[in-house]
C-alpha cells in the first residue's frame, strides 16, 4: 500500500510541475470540501483548473483516466462548487484529467483538458 501511495504523491508532484510549467499558478492542493477532494486547482488565462491526477505503473491494464468514473466526476464537482462560493471565484471553470504512467524509461504525461463537464446534478 505505502508504494501504491508513494507513486501517487509523485505523479501528483510531476502533475503539478508540468502544470507550472506551462504557465499555471497552483492555487491548491488535495483541496477538500466535506468528504470531496480536488488533486489541483490552478489557474491561467481568467480559468480556474480543477484537476483529477490518476498514476499507474504502465503494468496496468485500465487507462488511468477511465478511473474518473460518474461518481468520483460528481464529487469533483461538488468539490469545486465549494471552492468556487468559498472563494467567491468569478471566473470561467473546467476539469481536467492528469494521467501519469511510470515505466521502466520514466513517467509519462498525458493532460486531458474540459475532460468532462459540471452537468452532474
Amino acid at each position: 500500500m505505502a508504494e501504491s501511495h508513494d507513486l501517487g504523491e509523485k505523479g501528483e508532484a510531476l502533475a503539478v510541475k508540468h502544470l507550472a510549467d506551462r504557465g499555471f499558478r497552483i492555487m491548491a492542493r488535495n483541496w477538500t470540501w466535506g468528504k470531496h477532494e480536488i488533486d489541483i486547482i490552478a489557474e491561467k488565462d481568467d480559468t480556474v483548473v480543477f484537476a483529477e491526477v490518476k498514476t499507474r505503473s504502465d503494468n496496468y491494464m485500465i487507462p488511468p483516466a477511465t478511473a474518473v468514473n460518474k461518481a468520483k466526476q460528481k464529487s469533483l464537482i461538488l468539490a469545486a462548487e465549494g471552492y468556487i462560493k468559498r472563494y467567491n471565484v468569478n471566473l470561467e471553470s473546467r476539469f481536467d484529467i492528469i494521467t501519469v504512467v511510470k515505466s521502466d524509461s520514466g513517467f509519462e504525461i498525458e493532460h486531458i483538458e474540459d475532460a468532462f463537464y459540471p452537468t452532474l446534478r
